[in-house]
């Protein structure tokens, strides 16, 4: 980690904060600034006020199953339904007065609401047709997803036998992708996924939503040097909610999402790094039926884990104990998150980065 990318991106997230951070006094009742790496639109967005969030990366994208020969699911984002959900998704935030559908990083403004980045977790709607990135962009799509676990037109997905990188489609969509100022997610990528990317990318990229293979060896998870690779680039890596690729221990605690944070701050560095859901806002939905008990709420996840383990797929021969941290499954998982973060000893200005600051540059060095 050299001196020269701290002070670079140090810099940059302190203009960020001068530039576009609130009145002190404008909004006393909410942090500095809270924002979420992967969310979900909830059914009431008035719930959206409950969380603290200011702003967040939401995917729109809608999937649709289906199953190989051997009954492995697969799940599939096609063109029209994409492009359907995109424009429901902007209709219902228009004009609501607790999310919008933000353009620019500088639209982040917590007394507006929460500023909302529409995303798709998939490059599987564009097809062959890049001229659909510049559709996506003009309807208010501003972060795009290479792949979700499996291969795609675009890149190599995370979860196959034999991972591959970029394609030449996928190498000309990342250039189209910079030129229109949207963002590269390279969450579910392959390792050589998220390297190439990092490498060809002339603006920062996000790992939306992941964590550390150095912690848990999974494939979903990211490798010290794809890490570097992100902080070099001058991009953050969300850390999520999906505990069984933050600790093989039996019993999850808030502890291990601390220590995921802590290790991309060592490899990183602070500006590296922020938090991540990837469950809805008001938590991974049957775990909280069932007052989060992670035996129980488990099995729904089995039969998925145990096709990998017959596909041979890296990573899956231990089957997973838990899903969730039950502490963080509910909408204050933020404000616990916060306090977690003082109480390990994070001084108050890297709490600020990780819990907001770090996207918020990130958002404003890509989008403006």
């Amino acid at each position: 980690m050299t001196q020269t990318r701290l002070t670079r991106r140090a810099a940059l997230a302190g203009a960020a904060a001068l530039a576009f951070a609130p009145p002190a006094m404008a909004c006393p009742s909410r942090p500095p600034l809270w924002f979420d790496g992967l969310s979900f639109l909830p059914d009431e967005l008035y719930t959206i006020d409950q969380t603290g969030l200011g702003g967040m990366i939401c995917d729109v994208s809608e999937i649709r199953e289906i199953r190989d020969a051997n009954r492995t699911p697969r799940y599939l984002r096609d063109y029209e339904t994409n492009l359907a959900a995109l424009d429901k998704a902007v209709a219902r935030l228009d004009g609501d007065p607790h999310a919008f559908v933000a353009l620019k990083g500088s639209d982040i403004d917590i007394c507006r609401g929460c500023a909302t980045f529409l995303q798709f977790q998939s490059c599987e709607p564009v097809g062959t047709d890049l001229s659909r990135l510049a559709m996506f962009h003009g309807k208010g799509l501003r972060v795009l997803q290479f792949t979700h676990h499996n291969d795609t037109l675009f890149a190599g997905g995370a979860l196959e036998r034999v991972q591959s990188g970029l394609t030449d489609l996928g190498r000309e969509g990342l250039a189209e992708m910079n030129r229109l100022r949207l963002l590269p997610d390279v969450s579910h990528g392959s390792e050589p996924t998220m390297l190439e990317v990092a490498r060809r990318s002339t603006t920062p990229i996000a790992l939306s939503h992941g964590a550390c293979k150095a912690i848990v060896d999974h494939p979903r998870c990211a490798s010290d040097e794809v890490i570097r690779a992100i902080a070099d680039k001058g991009g953050v890596m969300g850390i999520f909610m999906m505990s069984f690729w933050l600790t093989r221990d039996p019993v999850p605690r808030i502890d291990h999402l601390i220590a995921q944070i802590r290790h991309v701050v060592r490899v990183g560095g602070s500006e590296a790094v922020g938090i991540a859901n990837d469950f809805p806002m008001s938590g991974q939905a049957n775990l909280v039926k069932l007052g989060n008990d992670n035996a129980a709420g488990v099995k729904e996840y089995l039969p998925w884990w145990q096709a990998k383990q017959r596909e041979g797929i890296p990573g899956f021969d231990t089957l997973p104990q838990h899903v969730v941290i039950p502490e963080l499954n509910d909408i204050d998982r933020m404000a616990t998150i916060a306090r977690a973060l003082d109480k390990a000893g994070f001084r108050s200005r890297q709490v600020e980065r990780i819990m907001g600051g770090n996207w918020q540059r990130l958002m404003v060095d890509v989008l403006g």
